[in-house]
């Protein structure tokens, strides 16, 4: 006993106390990697989601920013019926002003229009895209993404509007400034407050109102009611 108290600690406890050594720091330092990488991920997802959101919604918020707001309101199938009856006889291009899911001008290009919408809303834009090349009409039916308030329409014969009363009387003037005489005004849901409308047609909030700028700018006559067909 004494011969083994003299030799100090056993070779089999010191090569133990050395890998313990070599292995404590070890496994500190493969937690904390595995923290850190957790860390890392935890910060990439969250930023991640903050991203795609902020994507997602820019574009339906900074509409709403805007002083006068043209909301998404899809139209209705008598709504849009009631447009194309609007358009028959009709020649030349035609413009959708806030086009929204692109309906309106899908419509157009099938009864042999060269139609464009103008949106702010980019989803919409490319949603009304795939909607055109889908009914096999992709090559009359154009869609861009733009502010109306930064298009000049001089170059349209048609124009359809989905408009709402706060907008109405601006886009009038602007209308009357950039319009030729042979063109065509369609207003669904509101009016236009000063003009006059050639035609009317439909009741409720599927009313349609046709304005020609030849008569707005020459005699002007009371508007008078289509039948349905």
């Amino acid at each position: 006993m004494e011969d083994y108290i003299g030799r100090g600690t056993p070779p089999e406890m010191l090569e133990e106390e050395s890998q313990l050594k070599h292995v404590l720091p070890t496994s500190l330092e493969a937690n904390s990697l595995k923290k850190s990488n957790w860390g890392f991920l935890f910060t990439g997802i969250i930023g991640g989601t903050v991203v795609a959101v902020y994507a997602l919604a820019t574009p339906f918020i900074t509409p709403a920013l805007r002083k006068i707001c043209l909301p998404f309101v899809p139209a209705t199938t008598r709504q849009v019926e009631n447009v194309v009856q609007m358009l028959r006889c009709r020649r030349g291009s035609l413009v959708d002003i806030g086009s929204g899911d692109g309906r309106i001008v899908i419509a157009a290009a099938k009864e042999g229009f060269t139609a464009v919408g103008y949106e702010l809303n980019p989803w919409l834009v490319w949603y009304s895209r795939y909607r055109a090349w889908r009914e096999g009409v992709h090559g009359s039916a154009k869609f861009y993404i733009s502010d109306l308030w930064k298009v000049t329409f001089s170059q349209y014969s048609n124009v359809v509007i989905f408009g709402v009363p706060q907008m109405m009387p601006q886009l009038e003037k602007k209308l009357e400034l950039e319009l030729e005489d042979d063109a065509r005004v369609i207003a669904c849901r509101f009016p236009f407050p000063h003009w006059i409308p050639d035609h009317v047609t439909g009741e409720g909030i599927d009313t349609v109102w046709a304005y020609d700028m030849s008569t707005f700018r020459g005699n002007q006559k009371r508007p008078r009611k289509l039948m349905h067909l």
